[in-house]
């Protein structure tokens, strides 16, 4: 049966987003070093630099460790030839950077060295002073290191679709609009209502009601494009977002 018109118009959108994705960048330099591939690298680890944390943190690692393993883990996929280990069957970008973790807890700790966290390289994804306090409001002690990975970086996504919809009404004009209106984004508004909100802003209900499906339809394209940056297929989307949505039940 041929795609109605709505399916073949989000399939070529779907392909439109992950022509130019990040995890497709770094997979596509294959055994070639590139700059693009290297900034599409570091990209991605600016989301995921708190569930790795995280996740040292579970293992039972102290604060300062964590911190110096963290930042020595990024240092060593950034500048060790890590894009040559990058293969298309490797999936998943947070498949792939969980696995990696492993490795290099089990096999780089012992060359780990202080003097060595960021090799003079600006990590300026790691907040080390929010890091533990992020961490210290984790209320699922009796969740493991992986569960606790997978669920900090499905809420990292989220935060990052969220910053990126924020920064988008803030270059339109339109940031005390998205501080209203943010409250009906994922349907738990408390007492917020249409009516005080239109008072607010000056607006009508319905066109605060039309303001809100427009925002909620950006949040979602949005929330696609984050999840097309991580894996290798465009197929595997669908599978990527339930699988979000799994983790913040855990």
């Amino acid at each position: 049966m041929a795609p109605s018109g709505k399916e073949s118009e989000q399939a070529e959108t779907q392909r439109g987003v992950f022509a130019t994705t990040h995890w497709s960048v770094v997979l596509a330099a294959g055994q070639a070093e590139s700059p693009q591939a290297a900034e599409a690298l570091e990209k991605l680890c600016r989301t995921y630099w708190f569930p790795l944390y995280a996740y040292i943190r579970r293992r039972g690692y102290e604060v300062a460790d964590a911190q110096d393993l963290v930042q020595g883990f990024f240092f060593h996929i950034l500048s060790r030839g890590f894009l040559q280990r990058a293969r298309p069957d490797k999936g998943r970008f947070r498949s792939f950077i969980l696995g990696s973790l492993k490795f290099f807890l089990a096999d780089e700790l012992a060359k780990l060295q202080a003097q060595k966290r960021g090799g003079g390289r600006t990590m300026v994804f790691l907040d080390a002073h929010s890091a533990e306090e992020r961490y210290r409001l984790e209320s699922v002690e009796q969740m493991d290191a992986e569960k606790l990975f997978e669920r900090r970086w499905a809420i990292s996504l989220l935060e990052r679709v969220l910053e990126r919809l924020e920064g988008e009404f803030t270059a339109a004009g339109k940031g005390a609009a998205f501080e209203r209106l943010r409250d009906f984004l994922l349907g738990d508004r408390g007492s917020v209502t249409y009516h005080d909100t239109a008072a607010a802003l000056g607006m009508t209900e319905g066109a605060i009601k039309v303001a809100v499906h427009r925002m909620r339809q950006r949040y979602r394209e949005l929330f696609n494009e984050e999840i097309a940056q991580t894996v290798a297929d465009p197929a595997e989307i669908e599978q990527e977002m339930r699988h979000v949505f799994a983790s913040l039940c855990m």
